[in-house]
């Protein structure tokens, strides 16, 4: 069997957080911009750092696996 937790979390996180999709921090007029489809040097730092430490929650700490097959 193979783990595809891992893959799905990463897949999940990595659209939620693309900066400017949905939300971006910080943003160009506030701290928070929702769906404005802009980015910025400091918001791809901020989201990349956002998913490393989720990533590393869901990974390491809980251990979410997910088998199929």
């Amino acid at each position: 069997m193979s783990d595809w937790g891992p893959v799905f979390v990463a897949v999940v996180l990595f659209v939620l957080l693309s900066p400017g999709l949905l939300f971006q921090v910080p943003g160009h007029h506030r701290c928070v911009d929702f769906g404005n489809f802009h980015t910025s040097g400091a918001s791809i730092m901020v989201h990349s750092l956002l998913y490393f430490a989720i990533i590393s929650v869901f990974l390491l700490a809980i251990k979410l696996h997910l088998y199929l097959g």
